[in-house]
């Protein structure tokens, strides 16, 4: 599970009803005609309206007009037939037909398939025409997604774990500056390359930015909110938050073509615990660790002993022996603790805390280094406090650098005598 959940607001979709009429018809190949609409009721409506509605605005590219049939059924999803009884379709507008009406020329490619399929996706099509789709499994399902996107939204916790395996989204929501700067130069560059989407989620600017996949975890009480509306605008891949931070890796590098990097990765990690395993056999047997933290929002004066984020990768999968909460119970880190429990410590042999990139305690983090009973701790004055560096525990990368960190800092602990 996540450690943090970036907070989202979700703006719907405008979904005007507008009155459209076919002026033109032009076949540009046997299987593909283009259709020229004037559609009447794209204006603003005033407030005073029973349902007032946002003007349609477009620069004009074909991708910003969905037509939707009476029963909400995308009109790209319906059969053949269905598209050729509906061509010249007309809807009932929301508002009164005198209120001021703006006509606004719409150019919209409709793709038919060959004249007498009835079948969208006929069986035994080949180059070209062979599926360019696979269908992956998560959260809400089997969905249907690219073979290869090449325009991939993030929303919620999936922004970074993309980019950390070679993505390159189009649109990603907010992201602290200081997470943001734990990142490699290169993959801060490619997150401010994308559109930022902020923590306010508006989901008429994901669909103008035309992506053909979005990738989404957030709580699931949020995603049932939008989840029709994004799949209107693209194929919607969502993990709730309880998704194991491996799990998500291995859905999102499916979902996103990005399973070569993922494979890299994983065969790093992999061959990395192992060696760590080896190399610190008699540590994992005889030492008793215990992880400290403490974060932005804690009381002043006050810390937590850490069974969350980065240490799990320390305890659950190098082996080592920290304290951790009892099963069903709360995370030992949702309790805050006084300074003056720190005395408490003794008991173990090694403590680790947060640290920066160049070993120094976070500045969250350094008022507990600053007391007195920290520094009175057998533990610390015998050198065997050490400060790890976590970019973060949701991706391969990330916990990677995590394990380089922790390998690093074991490496000079003092010989037991």
């Amino acid at each position: 599970m996540p450690k943090t959940l970036r907070r989202l607001t979700v703006h719907p979709l405008t979904l005007p009803e507008v009155e459209v009429e076919v002026v033109r018809v032009v076949d540009l190949t046997v299987s593909m005609r283009r259709s020229r609409w004037v559609a009447y009721g794209c204006a603003s409506t005033p407030r005073r309206m029973a349902s007032p509605q946002s003007a349609f605005g477009s620069p004009g590219f074909d991708n910003d007009i969905r037509p939707v049939a009476h029963s909400g059924t995308p009109m790209t999803s319906r059969s053949p037939e269905s598209r050729r009884k509906e061509h010249t379709m007309t809807t009932t507008p929301l508002t009164r037909r005198s209120a001021a009406l703006t006509a606004a020329v719409l150019s919209i490619a409709l793709v038919l398939t060959a004249c007498g399929s009835g079948d969208d996706n006929p069986v035994g099509a080949t180059g070209d025409n062979a599926p360019k789709t696979r269908t992956v499994t998560a959260g809400n399902g089997p969905i249907e997604v690219p073979a290869a996107p090449q325009r991939v939204v993030t929303i919620g916790n999936t922004d970074l774990p993309f980019i950390d395996m070679g993505g390159q989204p189009v649109g990603v929501t907010g992201v602290a500056d200081s997470e943001l700067g734990l990142l490699p130069e290169e993959q801060q560059a490619k997150f401010k390359k994308a559109t930022s989407l902020g923590e306010e989620v508006d989901l008429e600017k994901v669909a103008s930015l035309k992506p053909d996949l979005i990738l989404v975890q957030i709580p699931d009480t949020e995603f049932k909110k939008i989840e029709k509306q994004l799949g209107t605008i693209a194929p919607t891949v969502f993990w709730g938050l309880d998704t194991e931070w491996k799990a998500l890796a291995e859905g999102l590098a499916e979902a996103g073509n990005v399973k070569d990097e993922l494979s890299r990765q994983k065969s790093d990690f992999e061959g990395h615990v192992a060696k760590m395993k080896q190399t610190y056999a008699d540590v994992i047997k005889t030492t008793k660790f215990v992880n400290l933290d403490r974060y932005a929002n804690s009381d002043a004066g006050t810390f937590v002993v850490a069974d969350i984020g980065c240490v799990e990768i320390a305890q659950d999968d190098v082996g080592l022996n920290f304290p951790k909460a009892p099963a069903g119970a709360d995370p030992l880190a949702y309790e805050n603790l006084p300074f003056e429990q720190l005395s408490k410590l003794s008991k173990y042999d090694v403590i680790t805390y947060p640290a920066n990139d160049k070993g120094q305690p976070t500045e969250v983090f350094a008022p507990v280094v600053e007391t007195n009973t920290w520094k009175a701790l057998p533990t610390v004055s015998s050198g065997h406090a050490l400060g790890i560096f976590c970019p973060g525990n949701n991706s391969y990368g990330s916990v990677l650098r995590y394990l380089d960190s922790l390998d690093k800092a074991l490496a000079t602990l003092p010989a037991k005598k």
